[in-house]
């Protein structure tokens, strides 16, 4: 068998933009927590606001107390944490000590729950090219017509000089908030280059970063897509 991949761009991946990710200690949160996750946390650290280049990561988890079905939030099924379960920001690297120095031992309420944050490490970005976001936020009409959503992001890409070969979206979201809900939509790029790989990750896409939208992260394949379970 002569099985032959493309080779790696040999980029060098700085700590310009980082994944900071925490130690908590928690019991439960709801599945839809985005709302309080960055109200809670803007409090405590007014930069991630204030500075665009900031996102927080969602709280997933594999699995549940429902097998491989993800908790029905609109039951009322929480999200049940392990002791392995983190709590992730991307940052300017510059702004670690700040974070840290703000968050590590203090004590946030998501809907009641408590959560402590522990310590941090730096988890640098990836050099793979196929990489997924859990939700990208929609724009209007988009929640009913996907290829509407996909030609928009295609348009945005182009603009930034951005080649994209291969795009798979998933089905509608909400994420709840003091207003009215916002509609996403997952997405998954695969054959992307290294650079283009890199920079998707460092700059995003789209609104309510601090909700968990635009935050691109490293991908196996294209079955989370459709299924919405979490790495």
């Amino acid at each position: 068998m002569f099985w032959q991949e493309d080779d790696q761009e040999d980029l060098n991946i700085t700590d310009a933009i980082i994944d900071l990710v925490f130690d908590i200690e928690c019991k439960e949160l709801p599945v839809d927590h985005c709302y309080e996750l960055k109200t809670a946390l803007t409090e405590k650290v007014a930069i991630l606001e204030s500075d665009e280049r900031c996102a927080i990561h969602s709280i997933h988890m594999a699995g549940s107390q429902n097998g491989w079905e993800r908790p029905d939030p609109k039951l009322g099924q929480k999200l049940i944490l392990s002791k392995r379960t983190k709590l992730t920001l991307r940052i300017p690297g510059e702004l670690r000590s700040q974070v840290d120095n703000a968050l590590i031992g203090s004590t946030i309420f998501i809907d009641g729950n408590k959560l402590t944050v522990g310590k941090s490490k730096i988890k640098k970005l990836s050099k793979q090219t196929t990489i997924f976001a859990r939700h990208i936020a929609l724009e209007s009409d988009e929640d009913k017509d996907e290829n509407k959503f996909l030609v928009r992001i295609v348009k945005d890409f182009k603009i930034r000089d951005i080649r994209i070969k291969k795009a798979l979206c998933g089905i509608t979201q909400e994420i709840s908030t003091r207003d009215e809900p916002i509609l996403t939509r997952s997405i998954m790029l695969a054959d992307l280059s290294t650079e283009d790989s890199i920079r998707l990750q460092q700059e995003g896409l789209g609104d309510h970063r601090l909700l968990g939208c635009g935050i691109f992260i490293p991908h196996k394949g294209i079955d989370a897509v459709k299924k919405q379970e979490d790495e």
